[in-house]
């Protein structure tokens, strides 16, 4: 009797001290190499769909969970514009599920491009993101002298928030092992892009390396895209040359910043669409319009992103 009693104190014991092991490993953060920042659902569906996720980690104020899976590499979706980018960036980055020592962060989302810089389907990835919201924005009947329309809130008060310059030397390397990743096109955009004079030579997707322009209202026409290139080239001192524009990027690199990890972040957009209508073109039309490229961009965002998680994830810090 006192035997078997033993024996099952044992047993008893064995499986409880087993259940505060499994508890215990549950209760580590998880190890993340590469945390992919998607905007929205579409953006989000190739990852979600095509990579085996072990992990669904729940967020407070994030819509959808932070998915990884146990090679390293997570992936999540902030919402779309400055505000919402910042704040899923920051609830992420402080959350104690995830054990960010070692990670890198890659925006792979879609924008706009003018057609002097890229074309539907192309791929570029970032050395400095502005903020062409912040400053003075000035109408020309009420001011025809503000040079394109637009005047800095100047040095002394600039925001720090409105250019990053991203760690060019892992930008360069990252561009290096993805720039050759086979990209997706469709025959049918031929004709939307020979309406632009400027896409002659631009007739596929390619990989490069350029600027991006953050802001929360959506433009489109020549005159706000040669506005969008002026602000780009005045806020980083004509070192940044615009080829992309999106909502979120600035807001994803200032609560990066804040946690000290802005050197660690690649910033990816695949062109869904351009800046503006051809010549004669109506610019509300445009806005109309389903974007022409967003199958195609969607899906480069997704293949080159992969790529370059699946470098990250190995690399060493």
């Amino acid at each position: 009797m006192i035997t078997r009693t033993f024996g099952t104190l044992i047993s008893v014991l064995a499986v409880t001290l087993a259940a505060a092991g499994c508890a215990s490993h549950a209760d580590q953060p998880i190890p993340v190499r590469a945390m992919v920042v998607t905007m929205f659902d579409p953006e989000a569906k190739p990852w979600v769909d095509r990579q085996r996720w072990t992990h669904e980690i729940a967020l407070p104020g994030i819509r959808t969970p932070v998915r990884c899976n146990d090679s390293g590499l997570c992936m999540m979706v902030t919402g779309e514009g400055k505000v919402n980018a910042a704040l899923s960036v920051s609830t992420m980055l402080a959350s104690p599920k995830l054990n960010l020592d070692k990670a890198y962060f890659i925006t792979a989302g879609i924008g706009g491009t003018p057609p002097t810089a890229g074309t539907l389907g192309f791929a570029a990835w970032a050395n400095w993101v502005v903020d062409v919201d912040l400053g003075h924005h000035i109408l020309p009947q009420d001011d025809p002298a503000a040079p394109n329309g637009y005047l800095s809130l100047g040095d002394s008060d600039k925001p720090v928030t409105q250019a990053y310059q991203l760690n060019s030397a892992l930008v360069d390397e990252v561009y290096r092992n993805t720039k050759d990743v086979a990209l997706a096109d469709d025959p049918g955009l031929a004709p939307v892009r020979a309406a632009y004079p400027a896409q002659a030579g631009h007739d596929k997707p390619f990989v490069a390396e350029c600027d991006s322009a953050t802001g929360d209202n959506f433009f489109s026409g020549a005159a706000s895209s040669t506005q969008t290139a002026y602000i780009v080239g005045l806020q980083t001192g004509g070192k940044a040359h615009y080829c992309t524009t999106q909502m979120e990027d600035n807001a994803t690199a200032a609560a990066l910043a804040r946690a000290g990890k802005l050197d660690r972040y690649v910033d990816l957009r695949t062109a869904s669409d351009f800046d503006q209508p051809p010549a004669g073109g109506s610019v509300t039309d445009l806005l109309n319009a389903t974007y022409t490229g967003f199958a195609i961009s969607v899906e480069n965002a997704y293949r080159v992103g992969l790529a370059a998680a699946n470098y990250l994830v190995k690399r060493p810090n």
